[in-house]
């Protein structure tokens, strides 16, 4: 059985060795997605993963942002940055192996609604929709995975009626992602695996004991073409990775598959 995670890590190198532990822990990983690196591409610490059989591609920025694709064998083909949107930093990165595309993404918070950077997120989302359609049909094997930094609904974040309008679980960022999941025809892979699951990848470490407290989002996700979800066996969310030392405020979604695509 195959598998496939995505990981905001919250800086590679202060995360390198849980990051490590639990990889070495969880068999079976053949594609990890990175999120928020925090590295550049020259200070990446390549070694560590090569030496477990890991090819590295990232696109790497110095303390902010940085994507990365992790996988047992070296992409056919690879793409760094999204068109257009390039200004907003090392936030997007798409690989392909044989007939999967893996498109790993970091959608800018966006800070406030009244800021100008949540128009960039929304335009980052919409710029992610139209790569997907300019590129492929919906018909091939597709993951758009990583810190998408939007809960789509009421079961998503841990109170819907404090949260309502802010950034993350706002309006216009649900209707902009559902805008683009369903022109492009994707699935929410968790939500169709586990329709009533009510669980979360982040935890604010702003919010007192917000982890104990279970205060979570769902913005880490996997949003998968109809052939990718038909060769799904689970997808599940590694939580107690939050309850370890010096943990990221975000935990591992990983998917596992049967077959080829």
């Amino acid at each position: 059985m195959e598998k496939i995670a995505t990981f905001n890590v919250n800086g590679i190198r202060a995360r390198l060795a849980p990051l490590l532990a639990w990889l070495d822990g969880e068999p079976g990983i053949q594609i990890l997605a990175l999120q928020e690196i925090k590295a550049r591409e020259e200070d990446f610490p390549f070694p560590f993963f090569e030496e477990r059989g890991f090819t590295v591609s990232c696109q790497g920025e110095k303390s902010f942002n940085g994507v990365a694709i992790i996988s047992r064998i070296p992409p056919d083909d690879l793409v760094r940055g999204l068109p257009g949107r390039e200004h907003l930093g090392a936030r997007f990165i798409a690989a392909r192996f044989a007939n999967l595309w893996i498109l790993n993404s970091y959608v800018p918070q966006g800070r406030s609604a009244a800021d100008p950077m949540f128009t960039e997120k929304l335009r980052f989302i919409e710029a992610i929709g139209d790569y997907i359609q300019s590129r492929h049909q919906p018909g091939d094997a597709l993951i758009w995975l990583g810190d998408i930094n939007v809960a789509p609904h009421d079961i998503d974040v841990y109170d819907p009626v404090k949260l309502k309008g802010q950034v993350g679980f706002h309006p216009e960022e649900q209707a902009a992602l559902g805008e683009v999941m369903d022109k492009c025809r994707l699935y929410d892979l968790f939500r169709t695996k586990n329709p009533r699951a009510r669980q979360f990848s982040f935890w604010d470490y702003r919010a007192p004991n917000g982890f104990k407290r279970d205060l979570g989002w769902r913005i880490d996700h996997f949003l998968v073409s109809k052939p990718v979800l038909e060769h799904c066996t689970a997808c599940w969310i590694a939580k107690d990775l939050r309850g370890e030392d010096k943990p990221s405020d975000h935990v591992p979604v990983l998917a596992s598959f049967s077959g080829s695509f």
